[in-house]
């Protein structure tokens, strides 16, 4: 029964169906089964499904974000339970922003739903975010990864300028940085010395975990 129940959530999530999400996530507590369990063998499955599509071209935009909001609405349900728990799902602190001059924010705003759906929380700076609001939210926080995104060649610039001002300030050692977007490589990310570069929203997860040292095996993240 609980297999079947799983089955059921995964393709509610690859499907972006929202309320059938919920419903499933309702009866299988209902049912005696864990939420961590509903979470991990049921929704994680789903949405690392929809990331593998994306990054192979075989899903676009609009499902990705479709299944990212079916994904955030059955995690809320399951929040309260998970919380009571004792075993509340917390992959970490992750700070994410566009960068200066920059104002796009689909890319960013994509890997946030993907970030959060994993267990993470997520603070997000917005675009156009100047070095020394990122240098200041460094400092008065507690992240493990600050993320940013550049979506035009123009602006890669401001990438390499963040990172530099997180030095300058102190910061560097505190915590990991990462960096994407549609015109940034491998290439450029070890340029500018930051700790990871992801070319889309699945891979950013991973990434963020492994930068992290997280035990969650791979086959358990989205």
């Amino acid at each position: 029964m609980s297999k079947e129940l799983f089955e059921k959530l995964t393709r509610a999530i690859i499907e972006g169906k929202d309320k059938d999400a919920i419903s499933f996530c309702r009866e299988a507590v209902e049912k005696g089964l864990t939420a961590k369990s509903v979470l991990e063998d049921g929704l994680m499955p789903g949405i690392r499904k929809v990331g593998e599509l994306f990054s192979i071209g075989e899903s676009y935009l609009p499902e990705l974000l479709i299944s990212g909001k079916a994904m955030q609405a059955a995690v809320a349900e399951l929040e309260p339970l998970l919380n009571a728990g004792g075993g509340k799902f917390h992959a970490g602190k992750y700070l994410i922003g566009t960068v200066s001059g920059d104002i796009h924010d689909i890319g960013k705003n994509i890997v946030t739903m993907m970030l959060k759906g994993n267990g993470w929380e997520v603070t997000d700076l917005g675009v156009d975010v100047p070095s020394e609001k990122i240098c200041a939210a460094i400092a008065e926080g507690d992240y493990d990864i600050f993320g940013m995104s550049a979506l035009l060649t123009v602006t890669m610039p401001a990438a390499d300028e963040a990172v530099k001002a997180i030095t300058k300030a102190g910061l560097r050692d505190k915590i990991k940085i990462m960096v994407g977007g549609a015109p940034v490589t491998q290439e450029f990310a070890d340029r500018i010395g930051v700790d990871g570069y992801a070319k889309d929203a699945f891979e950013a997860v991973n990434k963020a975990f492994s930068l992290t040292e997280k035990t969650r095996q791979p086959e358990e993240r989205a």
